[in-house]
């Protein structure tokens, strides 16, 4: 009789490849791999070897890296979706697109069950979970971090356990940072970012670019052009949605762009601090930002904040196949449809300075915007609305002098 398949959630780290052993020894499951690539980079350099040498039947390298930017990462940034004011969701935007490719692997191999190697502090467990629940509810899911059979509580323990299993891998007992890369963003943890009273060694930890102090002394000119609220072009060149970005990160690492030192909170309910470096994201951020303050009008502007918000949590809580995001994303959708223009901008140093917008659904009227009195606007209409708009006010204040005096 065949054995069930798992399909497993592989990085190539050390969790998971212990985890395909532990797999084989603890549910006697044949255990196929599954590394969704979303722009890791040379951190897929090996994968293939390494999870046969640890007993996979099979690995599956699903590069999804344009449909993370055309369908998880655009919606974000139209969003303006920012979680707590500086997390620009690098992480939480990639789980359920990882999540959607896992479910369809394991549905093409018949597997019966999708494990995962995310802890059980982090918040990864709640978005891999909640997805694969909300797109195959048959599906059993394995957490090998909260599994009553997983023993290893430490790197020492999962080294000493492959090495126990006759594995060679390429793994040390150094100490180094936590990340998870992709296309959009890389984060870090741990080491002296567990204590938020020590300043980040950002000379050994950053990766995609360095400091504002240490970014070239002259500033980077920048043009960018938009299609309803979508990236289309960088310094006159169109491109789709993953090569701007890709862009967009060599020339915002080089500046110093895009790093954040954030104590956020987690889904699961603990403080957690990291710094994340999102250089191209932040530069994609302003830019669309930039452009919108032209076109939108000032309500739907306002609405579009509070629905953006809202939008970060859910999609940082891993509720992004819900009818709740579906609902503000179609919103959201709607606002795009004339955020079309050309943004230019100067890259100095860690910062992201405008130097020009055009867009010929721009809102902005220079002869209203004027001192000059013309057609559309008279100084004394200013009068009357002064009147209207104060007029809660001023009878709040009268009824206070009646009751009180008017010391």
């Amino acid at each position: 009789m065949a054995k069930e398949k798992v399909i497993l959630a592989y990085s190539g780290g050390l969790d998971t490849t212990a985890i395909i052993p532990w797999l084989k020894e603890n549910y006697d499951y044949d255990v196929v791999c599954c590394c969704v690539d979303c722009g890791q980079e040379s951190e897929l350099d090996g994968l293939e070897e390494r999870a046969k040498l640890s007993g996979a039947e099979k690995l599956y390298i699903e590069d999804i890296t344009d449909d993370f930017s055309d369908n998880y990462i655009v919606p974000c940034v139209q969003a303006g979706a920012v979680y707590e004011h500086k997390y620009l969701l690098g992480t939480s935007m990639a789980r359920p697109a990882i999540a959607k490719r896992l479910v369809e692997i394991a549905r093409k191999e018949g597997a019966t069950t999708i494990c995962h190697g995310a802890t059980g502090k982090g918040n990864d467990q709640i978005r891999f979970e909640l997805g694969i629940k909300a797109l195959a509810p048959d599906l059993k899911i394995i957490a090998a971090w909260r599994d009553p059979k997983w023993t290893m509580d430490s790197r020492e323990s999962e080294l000493k356990y492959v090495h126990d299993h006759g594995i060679d891998l390429p793994f040390s007992d150094d100490n180094s940072y936590s990340r998870d890369r992709n296309l959009w963003h890389i984060s870090h943890e741990g080491l002296e970012l567990e204590d938020p009273a020590n300043a980040p060694e950002y000379d050994h930890l950053l990766v995609l670019g360095v400091t504002p102090e240490k970014a070239p002394d002259k500033s980077t000119e920048v043009t960018m052009t938009f299609e309803k609220g979508v990236p289309k072009s960088v310094n006159g060149k169109e491109m789709k949605v993953s090569d701007i970005i890709r862009t967009l990160n060599k020339l915002g690492g080089e500046n110093g762009i895009g790093i954040i030192d954030i104590v956020e909170n987690r889904v699961v309910g603990m403080k957690s601090r990291g710094v994340y470096e999102t250089p191209g994201g932040t530069i994609l951020m302003e830019a669309h930002d930039q452009l919108e303050e032209l076109i939108l009008d000032r309500e739907t502007m306002e609405m579009k904040k509070k629905i953006g918000s809202s939008f970060a949590q859910t999609v940082y809580e891993g509720k992004w196949f819900t009818p709740l995001r579906e609902a503000m994303q179609a919103f959201i959708e709607s606002t795009q449809r004339y955020v079309t223009g050309e943004v230019k901008f100067r890259l100095y140093k860690g910062n992201i300075i405008k130097a020009g917008t055009t867009s010929p659904y721009s809102l902005y009227s220079e002869s209203l915007a004027s001192f000059t009195t013309g057609d559309l606007y008279d100084h004394h209409d200013a009068q009357g609305f002064i009147t209207l708009f104060g007029l809660p006010s001023k009878v709040r204040a009268m009824k206070l002098q009646e009751l009180h005096g008017k010391n």
